[in-house]
């Protein structure tokens, strides 16, 4: 059996402390970004998915030149090319939002160190870092952030990044106060090569989901003012937030893509538990917590494609989904016994 590096925990540990301080810059940035927004210029808006002409020289340069459009008639512009077609309604924006890119900035070396803290506590470990409370918060957090930060290429959506840091940070201050954990090594029951393969995957839905579920959340603010609002100019934060239209669409893609990895989480659950106790399925609670789960955004994908449920139906659906997971993630692993009580606690 590998010797336990109780000094590489210690330095896993500072790491994830240092991760902490430096989301914690990028979580006030973001909401300086956001606090900033009534002061930025009006721009008229342009009827529901239409294209201006553009040109690939504008689209990069983000000063404002032709190239942008407002999409679903909301408050966000939108850089396109003469033959493309947005069905998002979410792009880069022309405007300069310097506590913005400071953010993004601050964030991707915070995800460096937090990086750092969960590999040197695999490395401690000599095991893959998913093996208690502690490590599934740590890793998750890391994953959501990562997931936040790849989005941006394709989307500007640092709208979300104060949700998205203050979500992380609760994560971190939840592993480090309420499931502290020295490294130890794997239980019997986890000593599987499916445990990088189950958990990995669980972990990768769980952070997509985190990113839907925020848009959802804007969504339903965004619709609530939208149907209250009369000046335009009253807006705040919600000025850099796109229509709800734009966020509902990109949430339900992202649910798609989520609900693919949390299929395989059960497909691949159910795999590991007859290679450990000789059968596929046995009415555990967390057995059944993850496929209500499935079920939930099976549900809500289904009724958004095929049953028209648009607005805040859907919303409401993805955030009961994402509840479900902290519910499973939190509730059931720690409070109900099980075969899968594996907390560490």
């Amino acid at each position: 059996m590998t010797p336990i590096n109780e000094a590489l925990g210690d330095y896993s540990e500072l790491f994830m402390l240092l991760a902490a301080l430096t989301y914690t810059v990028a979580f006030l940035a973001f909401t300086a970004d956001l606090m900033r927004a009534r002061k930025l210029p009006t721009v008229t808006t342009a009827p529901a998915h239409t294209l201006e002409p553009a040109s690939a020289a504008a689209a990069g340069t983000g000063t404002g030149a032709p190239g942008i459009r407002w999409s679903h008639g909301g408050s966000h512009p939108t850089e396109t090319g003469p033959n493309t077609t947005d069905h998002t309604g979410i792009g880069y924006t022309p405007l300069r939002r310097p506590a913005a890119r400071i953010a993004v900035a601050v964030s991707i070396v915070g995800l460096i160190i937090h990086l750092a803290g969960v590999i040197t506590r695999g490395v401690a470990a000599a095991r893959v870092p998913w093996g208690n409370m502690y490590e599934f918060t740590t890793t998750g957090a890391m994953l959501v952030m990562a997931v936040f930060l790849i989005s941006l290429i394709f989307q500007d959506l640092r709208f979300l990044g104060t949700l998205i840091t203050g979500l992380t940070l609760i994560m971190l201050m939840a592993g480090a106060i309420a499931y502290p954990t020295p490294v130890t090594q794997l239980i019997p029951a986890l000593q599987s090569y499916w445990l990088i393969i189950h958990v990995s995957i669980a972990v990768l839905a769980s952070a997509i989901f985190t990113l839907t579920f925020s848009l959802s959340v804007l969504q339903l603010i965004k619709t609530r003012y939208q149907k209250r609002a009369k000046d335009p100019e009253s807006a705040g934060f919600l000025r850099l937030v796109p229509a709800p239209a734009a966020l509902e669409q990109l949430a339900y893609r992202l649910n798609g893509i989520g609900f693919i990895f949390w299929t395989f989480t059960l497909m691949a659950g159910a795999i590991w538990a007859e290679a450990a106790w000789g059968r596929y399925w046995g009415w555990d609670t967390k057995e059944v917590w993850t496929f209500v789960i499935w079920v939930i955004y099976a549900g809500y994908l289904h009724a958004r494609a095929t049953r028209g449920w648009e607005g805040t139906r859907a919303a409401w659906l993805s955030i009961t989904g994402y509840l479900c997971v902290i519910f499973n993630f939190t509730i059931v692993n720690v409070y109900f016994s099980g075969l899968h009580s594996y907390s560490g606690l």
